[in-house]
């Protein structure tokens, strides 16, 4: 199954307009991911928030569609 890189890079810039994504393919299989994601939503917010943030913007695809996203907050000065 698995989910495109663009289609996760589209659900975040959707709910951060000002976000730098960047997507790597772990293994392949559009299964596994790492993002890298910087936006200024995520000043005074902890790093455990700021994934919250970016898992919501997923709206419900992480754990199902989206099986794994090892996941790199930045703050956007």
């Amino acid at each position: 199954m698995g989910m495109k890189g663009t289609d996760i890079e589209a659900y975040i810039k959707a709910a951060f307009p000002d976000a730098d994504v960047e997507m790597k393919d772990l293994a392949g299989d559009d299964n596994h991911w790492a993002a890298t994601v910087t936006s200024s939503a995520f000043k005074g917010k902890t790093r455990v928030a700021q994934h919250q943030m970016v898992y919501a913007s997923l709206q419900g695809n992480m754990g199902g569609v989206l099986h794994a996203l090892q996941l790199t907050t930045v703050v956007k000065d």
